[in-house]
């Protein structure tokens, strides 16, 4: 479809807070465009003087694009050595990245600097780093977003930041005291989900709505599908949502993998209901062609100019011909959680809003952050500048050598993700040898052993993201009958927190959005992470995961799980509902 046959994004104002519809432009923010004018007499702003900064250069000694090695963009069968091998780690080529104090530019969108990345910025973010992140994700990530003038972006303090400022912008705080049912908002989630969102949105009065999911993440139709909660919304609850949060990729903490078929039929059931959709991707880079059994899907429309970014699902924003998806981005998974830094796409309008609120507030992320990400991939941007980039040869790594980190730290992940699957796969059934009573058939000695397999627990291989969501069958200990199934896992979890195991698995429960998932079947539930431990723990931890879970299955005495949990007093439903968002925090940050 031609640009100039596009559609114009719908007007989704009428889902604006009363507090955002009623924001202005910062009166202080609106003379920095007056301050970039070269020569300029600055007698106006509040501004220290950047001489007065303690900071002379910041530097570090950085990894080259090229560290890790990349695995296929497609599945293949038989796999290659290089993936079936386990060994993660390569030769570390590295470098040193610096970043002036003055780089002599006075071009603001190729200026690397502590004189002007440590001042007072403009709340878009540091006009470097997001003219190359704008760039990047039109041209590159979603090259074909199917409105009139494309999307447009701003610079996050991460994905909880953006998503924080997103349900500011798109919801009404709402009260039970104060206002009436018909006006609460609600918020569409996954089954199991990643809480701290859900930790945002509820102290604002948003009633939490699980829609049902399978392997591959949220279903369409069938019972407690996204179709079957709207067509049925009971009003007495509130609104109808008008807001979904919604993980697709590796999704936290299902590792549910969501195809392009399933987004075109949930994006038309928000089209027909008018919902917004909140896509928060921080792994989308780590997609794993060697756990899928499916054909490689068909090249792109429009290509991003790489075959990696080309094999990836695509995003929402690839079939938001209405401008309804807000795209959370974040570094926390290609650098580090620490950087703190991210970024939202969406249609124009609503970054102008959620503009509005960042001035107000976080105004930008970090001016150290951003200053050494935009020297490490932009590098200097001329032959005075003092800076050096994060290639060899002191230039920036550029968008190839972006895309070729991404592409390497698939490679490591993917790897990592089959060494933790294949020992669970090969300790998830419980074998037990005995001897017949009758010899009336017995033939030979090989034929006197009866061995018997119970299956413990089970799992979906992920597609991508950083977990593992595996899900035992409790009904097949031998104290099933005698112990309440919940108490049973609980007891599993001390078990294995206790020597010689040692080792620490997220419950279900963490993830559970309402306290009826969180009794129905979220205690049979337990996510791994295979991306935090040191490359040469990971199969011993399995390994320990598994070994525990087989000993458990040989406790045949109730004493025992009552000395398991003897320390353990039930916590009421407040303080498990805090604990659980606690422990989550810890366990998976977006």
């Amino acid at each position: 479809m031609a640009a100039n046959t596009l559609p114009d994004p719908v007007d989704l104002s009428h889902h604006l807070s009363r507090s955002t519809k009623a924001r202005e432009a910062s009166s202080i923010k609106q003379f920095y465009k007056y301050f970039l004018i070269p020569g300029i007499g600055q007698l106006a702003g509040g501004l220290p003087n950047p001489n007065y900064f303690p900071y002379d250069t910041l530097e570090a000694k950085v990894a080259l694009p090229n560290r890790w090695k990349p695995t296929p963009n497609r599945p293949v069968d038989p796999p290659s050595a290089e993936l079936a091998s386990t060994t993660l780690s390569d030769a570390l080529p590295s470098t040193r990245v610096v970043v002036p104090h003055f780089s002599g530019n006075s071009d603001p969108l190729h200026t690397i600097d502590l004189v002007t990345a440590l001042q007072y910025g403009t709340a878009q973010g540091y006009p470097s780093l997001y003219y190359f992140i704008r760039q990047f994700t039109l041209e590159n990530l979603h090259p074909t977003i199917p409105y009139k003038g494309g999307a447009e972006i701003v610079l996050t303090c991460g994905s909880t930041d953006g998503f924080s400022k997103t349900i500011q912008a798109l919801s009404n705080e709402w009260s039970e005291d104060w206002n009436p049912i018909d006006e609460r908002p609600g918020l569409l989630v996954e089954e199991f989900c990643y809480m701290n969102a859900i930790q945002a949105a509820r102290p604002r009065g948003l009633g939490i709505v699980p829609v049902a999911i399978d392997d591959e993440g949220m279903l369409v139709s069938g019972k407690g599908g996204l179709e079957d909660v709207l067509e049925n919304w009971d009003f007495s609850k509130g609104r109808r949502p008008h807001l979904m949060y919604t993980v697709t990729i590796g999704q936290n903490p299902t590792s549910g993998t969501l195809s392009v078929q399933r987004r075109k039929e949930i994006y038309a059931l928000c089209v027909k209901y008018d919902i917004i959709i909140i896509e928060d991707d921080p792994y989308w880079y780590l997609q794993f062609p060697s756990a899928s059994s499916s054909a490689p899907a068909a090249p792109p429309a429009k290509s991003s100019g790489f075959e990696f970014l080309d094999s990836l699902i695509p995003s929402y924003l690839s079939i938001d011909y209405q401008g309804r998806v807000v795209r959370l981005d974040t570094f926390s998974k290609t650098i580090a959680p620490g950087c703190r830094l991210g970024w939202i796409t969406a249609q124009p309008a609503l970054i102008e809003r959620l503009l509005r609120i960042t001035e107000t507030s976080t105004q930008q992320p970090s001016g150290f952050v951003q200053s050494m990400v935009a020297e490490l991939i932009m590098g200097p941007q001329g032959h005075s500048d003092g800076g050096r980039g994060g290639a060899a040869d002191g230039s920036g790594w550029k968008v190839d050598g972006w895309v070729r980190w991404l592409e390497g730290l698939r490679g490591n992940y993917e790897r990592r993700m089959n060494a933790m699957c294949d020992v669970l796969a090969s300790g998830k059934h419980l074998v037990k040898a005995g001897r017949r009573t009758s010899f009336n058939e017995v033939t030979s000695d090989d034929e006197w052993a009866v061995i018997e397999k119970a299956k413990i627990y089970d799992f979906v291989r992920p597609l991508g993201g950083m977990f593992v969501w595996v899900r035992f069958d409790f009904q097949t200990h031998p104290l099933h009958s005698r112990v309440p199934l919940p108490r049973l896992a609980r007891a599993l979890w001390v078990f294995w927190t206790a020597k010689p195991y040692l080792v620490l698995a997220s419950p279900g429960t963490v993830f559970a959005p309402t306290e009826e998932i969180r009794e129905r079947d979220a205690w049979q539930c337990f996510r791994l992470c295979f991306a935090a431990c040191n490359e040469n723990e990971l199969e011993d931890f399995s390994r320990r995961f598994a070994d525990g879970a087989q000993a458990f299955w040989r406790i045949k005495k109730k004493e025992k799980i009552d000395e398991l949990l003897k320390d353990e007093e039930p916590p009421s439903d407040a303080a498990a509902e805090g604990m659980d968002a606690g422990l989550a925090i810890l366990t998976g940050f977006c």
